[in-house]
């Protein structure tokens, strides 16, 4: 049975947000909430979701649900292999649930669509196409008209602020910039709803940082329904409305940490650090209990007194 949410007061006064490395920009008509609401469309539920591969009775997932309200950014965490990008891929349609459903806004969504828009950790660009022609790849393939994809390709580089590096090639691109590349291919199409599978995982700390917060002001503004994975705490606890904390072998929800703190965040704050001590030590407990599990195969380093004794195998004292 799944623990309730646990709800992390904040301060009274809270800190003042952290400077910014560039000034926000306006966000576009195509890329605001519909006139006269806050978020408009991107209810996305996941009801029941199991998923077995290879035929084998081990499930990646087993009777996952979650609802991911209008506008809300949800992080999934936990440990190697407790099935959060086979949970995203099942979100994106891309894989189908042995049991479970998957509904958009009401509307079945059981394949893949423009509705939902994939960030994934390797960044998935056209290697012969420049960074304006990679944004705009989706348009074309979806009939949008050239004089209005020219406009939405500028206002997305403004958004991510590459507009100097429209026509580089993908390899002319430093790491961080080709995931600001695949963030606006993903934002032009105007999804409901950004599914983004450890988008930051292979980034240098700094550039990591700077993403963090250029996220952060992206959906302070256009209120994206937004379903990330991670394996980083910190990341977690610094960008979520709601952090969903998965078991292993297989993949359900341990449990659900509401994220009180207001947007847009400071990262350094006190606040910031409790809740990923809090979060960091579920992880933690869960990993326990899986290497627990698998005491009798799980390997363990040999301690420094062990490791000249003789085992008996060929090759010893070498």
């Amino acid at each position: 049975m799944r623990a309730p949410a646990t709800p992390i007061l904040t301060k009274s006064a809270p800190e003042p947000p952290a400077p910014r490395a560039e000034r926000p920009v306006a966000i576009p008509t195509w890329a605001r909430p519909a006139p006269g609401t806050t978020t408009g469309r991107g209810q996305l539920v996941l009801s029941g979701i199991s998923k077995s591969f290879g035929g084998t009775s081990a499930r990646a997932l087993r009777d996952v649900s979650i609802t991911c309200a209008p506008g809300e950014f949800v992080v999934v965490v936990g440990p190697s292999g407790c099935g959060k990008s086979t949970l995203l891929n099942v979100a994106a349609g891309m894989i189908t649930p042995d049991s479970g459903t998957v509904t958009l806004d009401g509307q079945t969504a059981d394949g893949p669509g423009p509705d939902r828009a994939m960030v994934f950790q390797d960044h998935g660009l056209f290697p012969w196409l420049t960074a304006a022609q990679n944004i705009e790849f989706g348009l074309k393939m979806a009939g949008v008209p050239r004089s209005e994809r020219e406009g939405r390709v500028e206002d997305a580089l403004r958004l991510v602020h590459l507009v100097p590096k429209r026509d580089k090639l993908i390899h002319e691109l430093s790491g961080g910039m080709k995931q600001r590349v695949s963030i606006a291919r993903a934002l032009v199409m105007n999804p409901a709803v950004l599914l983004m599978d450890e988008p930051f995982a292979a980034l240098d700390a700094q550039t990591r940082t700077l993403l963090h917060e250029q996220l952060q002001e992206l959906w302070c503004q256009t209120h994206k329904t937004i379903l990330f994975v991670t394996h980083s705490v910190g990341e977690a606890v610094r960008l979520a409305d709601r952090i969903i904390v998965l078991h292993a072998h297989p993949g359900r929800i341990r449990r659900e940490v509401q994220v009180s703190l207001p947007h847009p965040r400071n990262f350094d704050s006190s606040d910031i650090n409790q809740l990923v001590k809090l979060v960091r030590k579920e992880i933690e407990d869960e990993v326990n209990r899986v290497n627990a599990e698998m005491a009798e195969t799980y390997w363990k380093p040999q301690s420094p007194a062990d490791l000249g004794a003789d085992s008996g195998l060929m090759g010893d004292g070498i």
